[in-house]
């Protein structure tokens, strides 16, 4: 299979390289600045290569019969109350953009609206991610492509013939697909990890994993298949408030994932058959013959 590669800033992500890896706060910030700032410095402490949020025009990703719908929250007694408590404006990413390259490390966002797209641009980001929910809003992938930037799509719950659909909009170039199921948290029979060779083999373009299950095992195993990026939630605590924590690992969970994924980097190797110099000693006590 032919090694494909695309660079997220100054990294370079695709076969052969080390797997970038994606702690998703999301919302687990819980409209706090402070607790997002705590998130990223958990993100930095693990030796992940970015943090991603998300961003939303309220009024215009939600109707307002979804906005006034009757919802109890630590914001208020509606819907709407909860997603604007939600939700960063200017003032916050300009905190967590000055603070993320403080820490040196990347981060980006998913956007849902065309609005929100205008509103990341103004922070430079080195890629934009795509969310599974808006996979088949064929004018958002549009609006996207036309900042030029590096895109990352992830395709949960969406059939081939939608992701093919996608794909053909957005263009191979500067594309990164992440497979993914779209259940927080995600069963182990749901993943179908070997989704992530038929993608590969079907577009040709670098893959990913967004993993939302419970554990780490199948999301070594997303890297041994052939992910080069990795996306997983991180929260403080799986027992905070939100709706997305649940699906999240905590600090020392994904400080374990980075570690072992970086082991796993070193370990796979190039593929050659070779004997290496510390086997020669070996073989010439234990062969036999030569």
């Amino acid at each position: 299979m032919e090694k494909v590669s695309i660079k997220i800033g100054e990294k370079i992500i695709g076969d052969g390289y080390p797997c970038y890896i994606v702690a998703e706060i999301g919302i687990n910030h819980n409209g706090s600045i402070d607790l997002a700032k705590k998130l990223i410095d958990v993100a930095v402490d693990c030796g992940c290569d970015a943090v991603k949020f998300q961003k939303r025009t309220v009024e215009l990703v939600y109707s307002q019969e979804e906005l006034t719908r009757p919802r109890e929250n630590p914001f208020g007694p509606t819907n709407g109350d909860l997603k604007r408590g939600l939700e960063f404006g200017f003032d916050e990413y300009v905190e967590i953009d000055y603070y993320c390259k403080e820490k040196g490390i990347h981060w980006f966002a998913s956007c849902w609206d065309k609005k929100s797209v205008d509103f990341m641009e103004q922070f430079n980001p080195p890629c934009y991610k795509i969310s599974s929910a808006c996979l088949t809003d064929e004018d958002l992938l549009k609006y996207h492509r036309k900042q030029g930037r590096a895109i990352v799509l992830s395709t949960g719950m969406s059939e081939l013939q939608q992701i093919e659909n996608a794909v053909d909009i957005l263009g191979k170039e500067n594309l990164i697909l992440l497979h993914c199921t779209s259940t927080y948290p995600s069963k182990p029979e749901e993943l179908n990890l070997r989704a992530i060779i038929t993608l590969k083999e079907k577009f040709g373009v670098p893959m990913g994993y967004s993993g939302h299950e419970v554990g780490l095992a199948t999301t070594y195993a997303s890297a041994v298949l052939g992910a080069c990026i990795i996306e997983r939630h991180l929260t403080l605590d799986r027992a905070m408030w939100g709706s997305d924590q649940a699906a999240s690992f905590e600090p020392q969970g994904m400080k374990r994932l980075v570690r072992d994924i970086r082991e796993l980097d070193q370990a796979m190797g190039d593929g050659f058959k070779r004997v290496y110099e510390s086997e020669i000693p070996i073989m010439k006590k234990l062969r036999r013959f030569q």
